[in-house]
């Protein structure tokens, strides 16, 4: 669920401009979103947390309104295999709010795209301790384009994109960007 507010000062200009060639975010200066999650711990095996290997790994996300996901742990800490982890669906945050963002500049600048893959790689390290964090991710889009598109304007907006993404610009690790492109 997301929640939009916009400043005071964006009232007065919501009346004046044409609802349908500025997009609603573009018309206020500040907004601020609420976002709802609910995180369901579904891994008591009957003893709860009794002992280290007493309990499962696994958890789901609820979101309300929305197909609810099967979640669990990173394979390497008791996770299930078969399951999205923390790490999974940080990293498909990323790419997905970066191909959002492509694809809604590509549209601005005429560029037509008829296929985006994304195959994006996090590096974490993981200290002694156990404390661990991402040190880095690349996103490897591979996108096909018109074959009429200007692929230097293609491969530009990819620069842009890191300025307004909101997941690139929350997290403190470095993204990289390493398109492919396919013109067809």
């Amino acid at each position: 669920m997301i929640s939009l507010h916009c400043q005071s000062m964006c009232r007065s200009r919501r009346k004046r401009l044409d609802r349908y060639a500025v997009p609603y975010w573009a018309r206020c200066f500040l907004m601020s979103h609420s976002y709802l999650s609910r995180i369901v711990w579904t891994g008591n095996r009957g003893c709860g947390t009794s002992g280290y290997r007493d309990y499962d790994r696994s958890w789901d996300i609820a979101v309300p309104g929305k197909p609810v996901i099967h979640c669990s742990n990173d394979p390497l800490l008791g996770g299930d295999t078969t399951r999205m982890n923390p790490e999974d669906l940080l990293l498909s945050a990323l790419a997905a709010c970066h191909m959002l963002w492509y694809l809604h500049y590509a549209s601005e600048s005429g560029i037509v795209v008829t296929s985006y893959e994304d195959q994006p790689v996090g590096i974490a390290e993981v200290a002694a301790g156990g404390a661990g964090q991402f040190v880095s991710a690349t996103l490897h889009p591979r996108i096909t384009v018109h074959a009429q598109a200007d692929l230097a304007v293609a491969e530009a907006i990819h620069h842009r994109i890191h300025e307004v993404c909101l997941i690139a610009r929350s997290v403190k690790f470095p993204v990289y960007c390493a398109p492919e492109f396919i013109s067809g």
